[in-house]
Protein backbone atom coordinates (compact mmCIF):
# COMPACT_ATOMS: atom_id res chain seq x y z
CA UNK A 1 0.00 0.00 0.00
CA UNK A 2 1.32 3.70 -1.13
CA UNK A 3 1.20 6.04 2.06
CA UNK A 4 -0.96 8.25 -0.14
CA UNK A 5 -3.49 5.48 -0.30
CA UNK A 6 -4.14 4.98 3.81
CA UNK A 7 -6.72 8.21 3.81
CA UNK A 8 -8.33 6.50 1.13
CA UNK A 9 -8.74 3.47 2.65
CA UNK A 10 -10.16 4.94 5.72
CA UNK A 11 -12.78 7.31 3.35
CA UNK A 12 -13.52 3.87 1.56
CA UNK A 13 -14.38 2.08 4.80
CA UNK A 14 -16.66 5.31 5.92
CA UNK A 15 -13.86 5.72 8.34
CA UNK A 16 -13.69 9.06 8.42
CA UNK A 17 -16.91 10.69 9.89
CA UNK A 18 -17.81 14.54 9.25
CA UNK A 19 -20.14 16.17 11.94
CA UNK A 20 -19.57 17.45 15.71
CA UNK A 21 -17.87 14.98 17.82
CA UNK A 22 -16.40 14.51 21.12
CA UNK A 23 -12.95 12.82 21.27
CA UNK A 24 -12.25 10.13 24.09
CA UNK A 25 -9.77 13.49 25.30
CA UNK A 26 -12.43 15.78 25.58
CA UNK A 27 -11.87 18.04 23.10
CA UNK A 28 -14.41 18.51 20.04
CA UNK A 29 -13.87 18.06 16.51
CA UNK A 30 -15.74 18.44 13.05
CA UNK A 31 -13.83 15.06 11.98
CA UNK A 32 -13.54 11.85 13.60
CA UNK A 33 -11.73 8.00 12.20
CA UNK A 34 -13.78 5.15 13.28
CA UNK A 35 -10.96 3.49 13.18
CA UNK A 36 -13.36 0.32 14.08
CA UNK A 37 -14.29 0.13 10.55
CA UNK A 38 -11.24 -0.27 8.93
CA UNK A 39 -9.88 -2.78 11.52
CA UNK A 40 -13.37 -5.04 11.35
CA UNK A 41 -11.57 -6.28 7.77
CA UNK A 42 -8.81 -9.14 8.91
CA UNK A 43 -6.93 -8.67 5.37
CA UNK A 44 -6.99 -5.07 5.48
CA UNK A 45 -6.09 -4.55 9.36
CA UNK A 46 -3.09 -7.07 8.65
CA UNK A 47 -2.04 -5.33 5.72
CA UNK A 48 -1.95 -1.55 7.69
CA UNK A 49 -0.04 -2.84 11.09
CA UNK A 50 2.65 -4.90 8.53
CA UNK A 51 3.17 -1.74 7.21
CA UNK A 52 3.28 -0.16 10.27
CA UNK A 53 5.60 -2.72 11.83
CA UNK A 54 8.35 -2.53 9.13
CA UNK A 55 8.85 1.21 10.37
CA UNK A 56 9.62 -0.75 13.76
CA UNK A 57 12.10 -3.73 12.52
CA UNK A 58 14.78 -2.46 14.29
CA UNK A 59 13.69 -1.96 17.93
CA UNK A 60 14.08 -5.56 19.04
CA UNK A 61 10.17 -5.34 20.54
CA UNK A 62 9.37 -8.36 22.77
CA UNK A 63 5.99 -7.23 23.72
CA UNK A 64 3.14 -5.34 21.93
CA UNK A 65 0.53 -3.45 24.41
CA UNK A 66 -2.80 -1.30 23.35
CA UNK A 67 -5.28 0.40 25.58
CA UNK A 68 -8.99 -1.46 25.48
CA UNK A 69 -10.90 -0.69 23.54
CA UNK A 70 -9.20 1.00 20.31
CA UNK A 71 -5.70 -0.79 21.15
CA UNK A 72 -6.73 -4.33 21.33
CA UNK A 73 -6.46 -5.20 17.06
CA UNK A 74 -3.53 -2.84 16.86
CA UNK A 75 -2.24 -4.29 19.50
CA UNK A 76 -3.06 -8.32 17.89
CA UNK A 77 -1.69 -7.04 14.49
CA UNK A 78 1.02 -5.50 15.23
CA UNK A 79 2.43 -8.48 17.24
CA UNK A 80 1.46 -10.61 14.65
CA UNK A 81 3.56 -8.61 12.12
CA UNK A 82 6.62 -8.48 14.45
CA UNK A 83 6.74 -12.17 15.31
CA UNK A 84 6.01 -11.50 19.29
CA UNK A 85 3.18 -11.68 21.51
CA UNK A 86 0.39 -9.05 22.19
CA UNK A 87 -2.09 -7.58 25.06
CA UNK A 88 -3.34 -4.95 25.83
CA UNK A 89 -4.37 -2.91 29.17
CA UNK A 90 -7.77 -2.06 30.18
CA UNK A 91 -9.33 0.53 32.48
CA UNK A 92 -10.71 -0.59 36.39
CA UNK A 93 -12.60 1.94 38.27
CA UNK A 94 -11.07 4.85 35.38
CA UNK A 95 -7.14 3.59 35.90
CA UNK A 96 -5.39 1.42 33.22
CA UNK A 97 -4.25 -1.73 34.91
CA UNK A 98 -2.99 -4.90 33.48
CA UNK A 99 -5.70 -8.00 33.66
CA UNK A 100 -6.65 -11.29 32.46
CA UNK A 101 -3.04 -12.91 33.80
CA UNK A 102 -1.13 -10.57 31.13
CA UNK A 103 2.18 -9.60 32.74
CA UNK A 104 5.46 -7.37 31.83
CA UNK A 105 8.89 -8.91 33.30
CA UNK A 106 11.37 -6.33 34.45
CA UNK A 107 13.43 -5.41 31.16
CA UNK A 108 10.92 -6.29 28.76
CA UNK A 109 11.07 -4.12 25.45
CA UNK A 110 7.18 -2.84 24.70
CA UNK A 111 6.20 -1.21 22.04
CA UNK A 112 3.44 0.71 22.93
CA UNK A 113 -0.06 0.58 19.92
CA UNK A 114 -3.01 2.35 19.62
CA UNK A 115 -5.36 3.08 16.73
CA UNK A 116 -5.53 7.17 16.69
CA UNK A 117 -3.35 9.56 18.72
CA UNK A 118 -5.09 12.77 19.38
CA UNK A 119 -3.37 14.35 22.66
CA UNK A 120 -1.44 10.81 24.09
CA UNK A 121 -3.04 10.65 27.36
CA UNK A 122 -4.28 7.02 26.41
CA UNK A 123 -0.56 5.88 25.53
CA UNK A 124 0.74 7.75 28.43
CA UNK A 125 -1.47 5.77 31.07
CA UNK A 126 -0.31 2.33 29.61
CA UNK A 127 3.40 3.84 29.51
CA UNK A 128 2.65 3.93 33.36
CA UNK A 129 1.37 0.50 33.45
CA UNK A 130 4.51 -0.80 31.49
CA UNK A 131 7.26 1.45 33.37
CA UNK A 132 5.31 0.33 36.73
CA UNK A 133 5.89 -3.50 36.07
CA UNK A 134 9.30 -2.65 35.36
CA UNK A 135 8.78 -2.96 31.18
CA UNK A 136 10.47 -0.34 29.46
CA UNK A 137 8.96 1.21 26.20
CA UNK A 138 11.20 1.65 23.22
CA UNK A 139 8.41 3.32 20.65
CA UNK A 140 4.66 4.17 20.20
CA UNK A 141 3.02 3.56 17.15
CA UNK A 142 -0.33 4.61 15.70
CA UNK A 143 -2.56 3.97 12.59
CA UNK A 144 -3.42 7.57 12.83
CA UNK A 145 -1.45 10.47 14.44
CA UNK A 146 -4.11 13.14 14.75
CA UNK A 147 -1.57 15.31 16.76
CA UNK A 148 -1.36 18.10 14.27
CA UNK A 149 2.64 18.35 14.73
CA UNK A 150 1.92 19.69 18.65
CA UNK A 151 4.41 16.97 20.52
CA UNK A 152 2.48 14.05 22.40
CA UNK A 153 5.09 13.72 24.95
CA UNK A 154 5.92 10.02 24.87
CA UNK A 155 9.91 10.70 24.79
CA UNK A 156 10.48 7.98 22.50
CA UNK A 157 9.79 7.81 18.74
CA UNK A 158 6.25 7.53 17.48
CA UNK A 159 5.43 6.55 14.13
CA UNK A 160 2.20 6.25 12.36
CA UNK A 161 1.33 5.41 8.64
CA UNK A 162 -1.68 8.24 8.35
CA UNK A 163 -0.92 11.90 9.53
CA UNK A 164 -4.06 14.17 9.40
CA UNK A 165 -4.43 17.67 10.69
CA UNK A 166 -8.51 17.76 11.81
CA UNK A 167 -8.93 20.85 13.81
CA UNK A 168 -9.88 20.41 17.42
CA UNK A 169 -11.41 22.57 20.06
CA UNK A 170 -11.70 23.15 23.76
CA UNK A 171 -16.10 22.91 24.63
CA UNK A 172 -15.85 26.07 25.84
CA UNK A 173 -14.41 27.65 22.63
CA UNK A 174 -15.82 24.93 19.96
CA UNK A 175 -17.62 27.06 17.40
CA UNK A 176 -19.96 23.89 16.12
CA UNK A 177 -20.93 24.18 19.90
CA UNK A 178 -21.49 27.79 19.08
CA UNK A 179 -23.52 26.84 16.40
CA UNK A 180 -26.08 24.53 17.62
CA UNK A 181 -24.91 21.36 15.99
CA UNK A 182 -26.11 18.19 17.64
CA UNK A 183 -22.57 17.00 20.11
CA UNK A 184 -21.83 13.03 19.31
CA UNK A 185 -19.58 10.58 21.32
CA UNK A 186 -18.24 7.91 19.20
CA UNK A 187 -15.05 6.86 21.54
CA UNK A 188 -15.65 4.50 24.26
CA UNK A 189 -14.27 6.01 26.66
CA UNK A 190 -16.29 8.95 29.14
CA UNK A 191 -14.41 12.56 28.31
Amino acid sequence: MATDKYLETFIEAQALLEGHFILTSGLHSPRYLQCALVLQDPKLSGKLCKALAKQLKDFEIETVIGPAMGGIVVAYEMARALGVRGIFAERKENLMELRRGFTIRPGERVLLVEDVVTTGRSSKEVREVVEAAGGVVVAVASLVDRTSGRDPGFGVPFFSLLKIDVPTYEPADCPLCREGLPLVKPGSRKA
